[in-house]
């Protein structure tokens, strides 16, 4: 009988190695796990971790069941009635273990046992450790590790190449560190970073979560960071990213007719001669300071990281050599109450050189006259303090305080040399392109004396958990403030000109008509204050996982949010508040032996408005442009035109120089952003050793949130209601709104300065509502490491449809997130419904490793997948004298109206063109760790190992301008390719 105890216990951990990856419990702190299960009613159970000592112990309540919560990661030893067994407890995860008769005899386990399928838990994650991140050829960016999840996919390469979480745009996914949200609110595109070799667990959350957490339609990675233990441990590690055996990326020739080998503009994209090469070494370690009582960890982190990167005419050279560290205290005050202390450097500093070629030399892939010299400081320092404290036996209270600031892009000097050097370039209107020239070296100067644009967040949550018979309910509060701040700017020289090459044919400027051989310079002007932006965030939650029976487990959760904005005087544009957030789910252990699980959630998750929609909504800036005919001749520094002629036309003007009254910025009833989701899923042990699963998931935008920038519409409902008066010019530049839904909003309707709330239905604007579902099935598989090898895997299935990407547009990339051009007028939102730039119809991932020998193993990680849609992107062409023509004359080409072989303006669909190929990414991995040096471990990694280089993007710009009637000759043509093969070289020492 002991035997076949023996027997299931190990075909029960063999078999669920994806418990961890697959089903985590709901925790009300993301840095913590626990463990559960059942034993004798009224006998006692005692956990120990066996790496610091910490030992607690509870009573079974009435029903058999048990639960430690709050507990660090790492392995425990537990114990009930003489029975021990060793688990691991990972991060927002819930361990079980069960005692129960007829699930285990009485016998001592030996060694260390995988925990069976979570049943505890309705959410869908996965967990990496330490030394799967370090085994695994992944990138060392946790966008990397996250991209090994089911239902992921790589977002737009402008953006950074951060992850995209069904169907989400990567600006809507959530980053925490130690229990810490440290994304970035101005832009929800990067986040607070810890050195890579510190980190001790990632947790990918792709969807499911409980109240306890919000602001993210995406996904949720997550971090805790490596801790100090009763035995001191120290690593020392070189890791080397060589330039030398890295591939070298595909050029892209233009298909401007005309243009020769060697003549600037030859190539679309030149990136045949760029070099990367990358050195980061650290060192690490931590111990008792006082055994079972405080402990300590740090890394200090090293680098260096060099750059040489060449375009037709000039090049730039980087080197970033900047330190970095972490620190970790845990003071372990009783066992019962934990306080841990956490420090971030996290501070970039990048030495950037600029060249510029000689005359009419292009493409040298070398280094040519030096132009400037600057430094750029990013990143900052992050604290965390934070207590965990079991009161009594069934209550839990955890209390967390996090601080960071960082410098956004700071360049110093401040200004450049050459500041009072007009802004100058040419465009060559044959062959499409832009030529910088003159002496200026940026082009915007900041305001003098301001210092940096920084990024401040301080943030406070209290937790508490109860336990009451067979209901575990979980309380807290959530608040944060955000504050960022952003100096003005004018153009360098305070003055823009664009000098036109001369055309041999008759033309018309502005609604001028100009005579053939004409010298045309657009002048322009631009210029915007400088201020400090706060978002406040708060939230309180309520959950209840309420045990039916012993294998039936019921959730429900509601979680209020309130989001709210401010301008630079400190008033609230948007202040949103009781937002209802309910969370329910079931998780049914099918066969009452953790084997097999049935699970469900269906929840509604909201979205704040970004920090960067306060500067550019709230905020002002003016533009104004005009044209004028010169002779041709230039200053021989400045290359601006000696002397101005004739205008042509009126001068034009966007934007404004005063601020807007905070009441007429957004929508007097606007709702903050808002997704429903549904997860159905079937999780089960397969075999020996391997388990698999099945997940469906629907996830549906019910409100979206973006700007409205046209006049016409106000212009029409003002005269439609007998305002005589009204003058568009007295509105926001911009007009935050839920598209579809009728207007309410602040307008001086009788132009006497008076401010009147009146509502303009969405017939005048003609919105569409705002759309965007994502429906995907979801296959994966897991065998846990057994017999020298292991492998992971998933297959997906998915469809992203809608009129909108997201808070940001992937062919724009512009960091605006929830100002994205998609409905600044009808005009944008036309022809958008369809298949959007985050589907991949299908999407296969296989990674794992293989012990060749005691001392050699292999890995590889195989990504495939299919490609994005591909649309085509035109100008909006308004005719000169309608008033909407000076609002969107400075645009992009943004919309999908392009120009047909005729010439003429076509409207076009999202997706008509076809998509992109699919893609193949075979990464490999070759480890030594050598018996006769313990501890040392010497690594390989080849990213990209067969140098995949297929099609990533198309150019989709249709037109070649807003004044050219052509059509872009580069349109559909290759625009950016897979990154080339690379090599990593690693050597690490621990002892």
């Amino acid at each position: 009988m002991q035997r076949n105890s023996l027997n299931i216990l190990k075909k029960t951990a063999l078999a669920s190695l994806v418990a961890l990856a697959l089903a985590p419990a709901a925790q009300a702190d993301l840095s913590v796990g626990s463990i559960f299960g059942q034993a004798t009613k009224g006998s006692t159970v005692t956990v120990q971790n066996l790496d610091t000592g910490l030992k607690r112990q509870i009573q079974v309540d009435q029903n058999g069941r048990f639960q430690f919560s709050q507990l660090p990661g790492g392995r425990y030893k537990v114990e009930n009635a003489g029975i021990a067994r060793e688990v691991t407890v990972s991060l927002g995860t819930g361990t079980p273990v069960s005692f129960a008769e007829g699930d285990i005899e009485r016998i001592a386990v030996q060694g260390r046992a995988i925990n069976p399928i979570d049943t505890s838990s309705v959410e869908s994650s996965t967990v990496f450790s330490a030394e799967q991140l370090e085994m695994l050829p992944v990138g060392r960016d946790i966008s990397d590790v996250a991209l090994l999840a089911p239902g992921t996919v790589r977002g737009d390469s402008g953006f950074g190449n951060l992850a995209s979480f069904g169907g989400a745009s990567v600006a809507e996914n959530g980053y925490y560190i130690n229990g810490f949200d440290v994304t970035n609110a101005r832009t929800f595109l990067s986040y607070g970073k810890v050195p890579f070799d510190a980190i001790g667990e990632q947790q990918i959350k792709t969807g499911g979560y409980g109240a306890e957490y919000g602001r993210a339609l995406g996904g949720v990675i997550n971090i805790v960071t490596k801790r100090g233990s009763n035995d001191w441990e120290f690593t020392s590690s070189v890791v080397w990213d060589p330039a030398s055996l890295a591939g070298h990326g595909k050029n892209v020739v233009s298909k401007v007719p005309g243009i020769a080998p060697g003549e600037n503009s030859y190539y679309s994209a030149y990136r045949s001669d760029d070099e990367e090469d990358k050195l980061v070494y650290s060192v690490g370690g931590g111990g008792a300071i006082i055994q079972d009582k405080l402990f300590i960890y740090g890394l200090v982190e090293g680098k260096k990281h060099s750059t040489d990167y060449f375009e037709s005419d000039n090049s730039t050279a980087t080197d970033n050599n900047s330190p970095n560290a972490l620190l970790k205290l845990d003071w372990y005050i009783t066992d019962s109450h934990i306080f841990e202390l956490t420090g971030i450097r996290n501070v970039n500093k990048t030495d950037y050189t600029l060249y510029r070629n000689p005359e009419k030399q292009f493409y040298t892939g070398q280094h040519g006259n030096l132009r400037t010299q600057y430094q750029e400081r990013d990143g900052g320092n992050i604290l965390i303090g934070k207590y965990t404290g079991q009161l009594t036996d069934n209550f839990n209270l955890g209390v967390m305080y996090g601080y960071l600031k960082t410098d956004a892009a700071y360049v110093t000097p401040d200004p450049l040399p050459g500041n009072e050097c007009p802004l100058v370039d040419i465009y060559d209107q044959d062959n499409d392109a832009e030529i910088n020239v003159g002496c200026w070296n940026e082009i915007d100067v900041r305001v003098a004396g301001f210092g940096p644009n920084t990024d401040e967040r301080k943030a406070l949550r209290i937790d508490g958990e109860w336990t009451l018979d067979a209901h575990t309910i979980r309380f807290g509060y959530d608040s944060e403030t955000f504050t960022s701040d952003r100096a003005g700017a004018e153009y360098s020289g305070g003055v823009f000109y664009r000098r036109y090459t001369p055309l041999p044919f008759a033309d018309r400027w502005n609604g001028v008509n100009v005579a053939p051989d004409a010298h045309v310079v657009r002048k322009r002007t631009r210029s915007s204050p400088s201020g400090s932006y706060e978002v406040k965030n708060d939230a309180i939650y309520l959950e209840d996982s309420f045990h039916v029976t012993d294998d039936l487990m019921l959730y429900a959760g509601l979680r209020n949010e309130s989001f709210d904005n401010l301008n630079s005087d400190g008033v609230s544009f948007v202040d949103a508040k009781d937002m209802l957030a309910p969370r329910l789910g079931f998780a049914w252990d099918v066969n009452s032996d953790s084997s097999a699980k049935v699970f469900a959630n269906a929840g509604r998750y909201f979205i704040p408005i970004a920090a960067n929609t306060n500067v550019r909504a709230s905020n002002w800036r003016y533009v104004t442009t005009e044209y004028y005919l010169y002779d041709g001749t230039v200053d021989p520094v400045t290359q601006a035109p000696r002397q101005l002629g004739q205008k042509l036309g009126d001068t034009l003007t966007s934007g404004r120089n005063t601020s807007p009254d905070p009441a007429t910025v957004a929508s007097a009833d606007l709702e903050p952003m808002l997704q429903d989701e549904l997860i159905v899923g079937y999780q089960r042990e397969l075999f020996d050793g391997w388990t698999g699963g099945v997940k469906a998931i629907a996830r549906e935008v019910k409100n979206g949130v973006d700007d409205y920038c046209g006049r016409q519409a106000f212009i029409d409902f003002a005269a439609d209601q007998g305002y005589d008066d009204f003058d568009a010019d007295t509105l926001a530049t911009c007009i935050i709104v839920n598209p579809g839904r009728d207007l309410q909003m602040d307008m001086d309707v009788a132009g006497d300065g008076e401010l009147k709330r009146v509502t303009v239905s969405n017939d005048y604007l003609q919105l569409e509502e705002y759309k965007r579902t994502y429906k995907a099935l979801e296959f994966f598989f897991e065998r846990g490491r057994s017999d020298g090898w292991y492998l992971q895997g998933s297959y997906t299935l998915a469809y992203s449809k809608g009129n909108a990407e997201g808070l940001v547009n992937s062919f724009l990339e512009a960091e605006s997130p929830g100002l994205t051009n998609d409905f600044d007028h009808k005009m944008f939102v036309d022809g958008t419904n369809g298949y959007l730039s985050n589907d991949r119809r299908h999407s296969f991932k296989v990674f794992g490793g293989y012990e060749l020998t005691d001392e050699l193993e292999v890995s590889a990680n195989l990504a495939v997948q299919s490609g994005r849609p591909v649309s085509c992107f035109g100008y909006p062409a308004f005719d000169v004298d309608d008033p909407e023509y000076e609002v969107f004359e400075r645009y992009a080409a943004s919309t999908l109206y392009c120009r047909n072989e005729a010439g003429e303006q076509t409207l076009t669909q999202r997706g008509q063109y076809g998509r992109t190929p699919w893609t193949y990414t075979l990464d490999a991995g070759l480890t030594y760790q050598p018996v006769k040096v313990p501890g040392l471990r010497l690594q390989m990694q080849v990213y990209n190992l067969l140098n995949s280089q297929q099609v990533t993007e198309y150019d989709e710009q249709g037109d070649v301008s807003l004044e050219d009637t052509g059509r872009n000759p580069n349109f559909l043509h290759d625009l950016n390719y897979q990154t080339p093969r690379s090599v990593r070289l690693t050597a690490r020492y621990s002892f």
